[in-house]
């Protein structure tokens, strides 16, 4: 589940990037950041609908990491886990 959590908040890093939203307002390569954002929010999608159901594809999650392993140290849980901390929730 931690990699799957941690390759989610890569693919909305990615989704949002500040480089897509300037490459359409310059109208170069639009197609193409239109098609890298809708593959991260799609991928995002995939694995927390994976998620939500306690069913990882672990092998297609292998192969979407190998191709954007951007961030490879993220550690969304222990993040999660020191905000509540830091909350006092914990």
């Amino acid at each position: 589940m931690r990699l799957a959590l941690n390759q989610a908040a890569r693919e909305l890093l990615l989704a949002q990037a500040s480089d897509w939203p300037f490459i359409m307002k310059t109208g170069t390569m639009v197609e193409y950041a239109n098609k890298r954002v809708k593959l991260h929010v799609n991928r995002f999608t995939h694995i927390y609908k994976d998620m939500l159901n306690g069913s990882i594809d672990k092998e297609w999650l292998q192969e979407v990491e190998s191709r954007d392993n951007i961030f490879s140290n993220i550690d969304c849980a222990k993040y999660y886990i020191q905000t509540k901390i830091n909350e006092g929730a914990i």
